[in-house]
């Protein structure tokens, strides 16, 4: 519909109208796909892969589930012994099942402790345990499996929401996460249409020592800009590219803070969807988050430095304060707005000032987490011709880097999940 607009009030050659459509479509899938490449790495633990381990007992074939993540498998221990009738223990690479007539006796000194039934026990991603074939008797010396007293896991979900929280509200946090933000300004120009900003902003984090670790925090707008001076038409493409990059202290204080160079890379497919230079210049980001609260500010300031010798230079700062209160059920209530300047632009249009925020939540869509929210702001100040106010609305998705523990709590809820569905899915005799 865009394209059919601009042609409609600009006329001119369709082949080359055409032949731009196909570069921009070009430029686009370019574009995603230099962002999800780097990220990549992050996403392993969300292929989740399933498989089957075969156990003979009685001569009879048992499928038993192995689930993959992060390049490891799990199997089930509480699904072993039940559909085998037997307890169960590891002895190095093996898990032995012991039939509930057997007398079980203490397992030596040598071995590995016994598993305890309802939990994961993690195999080889290359090499599967060895299990006794129908010829092989059970070894005498297995013990049985012992009781596990689990975790409240009300409290260690809620826990785990709350660092979640945390994590998503820190811009210098060690958490992957994808962004997609679409920023809606309505009343823009002296026809008062709507210009609309979705920004693909992917967060990775890189260890590069025990002290340090270095944030990358790259933002692509894709720009739905109206003609200012028309009530109808416009361009739609790409924005110019803003990475961060942020040192941060890989075990930080009370006070978060992070400190590197921003850049705005002209890669706008149109002169009014972007600057046309290149600017660069330093940024710092810090926080504090007691309790509840996530307390912080980000700023950066910018100069152009090269480019298009048409185009006006630049000289602008950016400020971004938030306060977040974090509730019950991974909701929180967020203020995040971005104050902007721009130090070239002539008097009474230098400022950019909203007020207001909005609501949120962290929560699973499946077994991916997801932080969803929604803002809303109003502009005490702006250049003439400008938006009066805004509507933010973010889903983000997240990668969080889990302990063997969380691994475990995972798997345990898909496995019990699977076999629900191999229930309901398996017909009553």
């Amino acid at each position: 519909m865009c394209w059919k607009r601009w042609e409609a009030h600009h006329g001119g050659g369709s082949g080359d109208k055409l032949k731009g459509l196909e570069v921009f479509k070009r430029l686009l899938l370019f574009s995603f796909f230099c962002l999800l490449f780097p990220v990549s790495p992050g996403l392993v633990w969300s292929q989740d892969a399933q498989q089957n381990l075969t156990l003979t007992v009685a001569g009879q074939a048992i499928q038993i589930p192995i689930l993959q993540m992060n390049g490891k498998s799990y199997v089930d221990i509480e699904a072993l012994a039940r559909l085998t009738g037997s307890s169960v223990s590891i002895k190095g690479n093996q898990i032995i099942l012991t039939p509930a007539a057997s007398a079980p006796s203490t397992l030596p000194a040598d071995s590995a402790p016994s598993a305890a039934s309802g939990h994961l026990v993690l195999v080889s991603a290359t090499e599967h345990p060895a299990v006794p074939g129908p010829s092989d008797p059970p070894d005498p010396q297995a013990k049985p499996a012992a009781a596990a007293q689990k975790p409240d896991a009300a409290a260690s979900e809620a826990a785990a929401a709350e660092a979640l929280q945390k994590a998503t509200q820190n811009p210098v946090a060690n958490l992957i996460s994808v962004p997609l933000q679409n920023n809606t300004n309505f009343g823009y120009g002296p026809y008062n249409r709507d210009q609309d900003v979705l920004n693909i902003q992917p967060v990775i984090p890189v260890k590069l020592s025990e002290k340090w670790m270095l944030i990358s925090r790259i933002i692509q707008p894709i720009v739905w800009q109206p003609y200012p001076n028309q009530n109808t038409g416009g361009e739609y493409g790409l924005g110019d590219m803003n990475p961060t990059f942020f040192l941060s202290p890989a075990k930080p204080g009370k006070v978060i803070w992070g400190a590197g160079p921003a850049f705005v890379i002209p890669t706008a497919t149109n002169d009014i969807l972007g600057q046309g230079k290149f600017s660069l210049g330093p940024s710092f980001v810090a926080l504090w988050q007691p309790e509840h609260w996530t307390i912080g500010a980000l700023v950066n300031n910018v100069w152009s430095v090269a480019g298009s010798g048409s185009r006006p230079p630049v000289n602008q700062m950016l400020l971004q304060y938030f306060i977040n209160y974090n509730m019950k059920k991974g909701w929180y209530l967020t203020m995040s707005p971005i104050l902007t300047a721009n130090w070239r632009a002539s008097s009474g249009d230098v400022w950019t000032v909203p007020f207001g925020g909005g609501v949120g939540r962290i929560m699973k869509l499946g077994f991916q987490p997801v932080n969803i929210s929604a803002t809303f702001f109003g502009n005490a100040m702006y250049p003439t011709g400008t938006s009066p106010w805004s509507m933010r609305l973010q889903i983000a998705f997240l990668f969080p880097k889990f302990t063997k523990q969380q691994e475990k709590e995972m798997m345990e809820m898909k496995l019990k999940q699977l076999e629900q569905e191999q229930q309901t899915s398996t017909p009553k005799k």
